[in-house]
């Protein structure tokens, strides 16, 4: 069973970092592109990042290209998204995704970026 458990979400005040985790199981990690996606209230989820099985090739959503960073560790089962440079429209829930079982989400992890 496909199981993804993100952590590291909180409050930040802007210009700030937070660097989210998340853990995976259930399925061959280091075969699978991993992917961050946000929710904001009110808004459609949205991609946020992604990254290949073997980390060689990264996409971002042009909103936070230069300030966020996806990398993951296939020893650990994990990947994780740096974010640097918060803003308040980086507020939002963050999800894990993998297409693998189908396609799995986790249960999120909010960021709230606010003064």
């Amino acid at each position: 069973q496909v199981q993804l458990v993100e952590s590291g979400g909180g409050l930040v005040q802007p210009g700030g970092s937070l660097r989210l985790s998340c853990a995976a199981s259930g399925f061959t990690f280091s075969m699978y592109t991993m992917s961050w996606y946000r929710q904001a209230p009110g808004k459609e989820r949205e991609l946020v990042a992604h990254i290949t099985s073997t980390g060689g090739n990264r996409i971002y959503a042009d909103s936070v290209k230069g300030r966020f960073t996806i990398s993951r560790d296939n020893a650990k089962n994990t990947v994780y998204l740096q974010m640097n440079s918060l803003k308040l429209e980086d507020s939002a829930v963050y999800y894990c995704y993998v297409s693998a079982g189908r396609g799995s989400w986790g249960q999120g992890t909010q960021v709230t970026v606010s003064s």
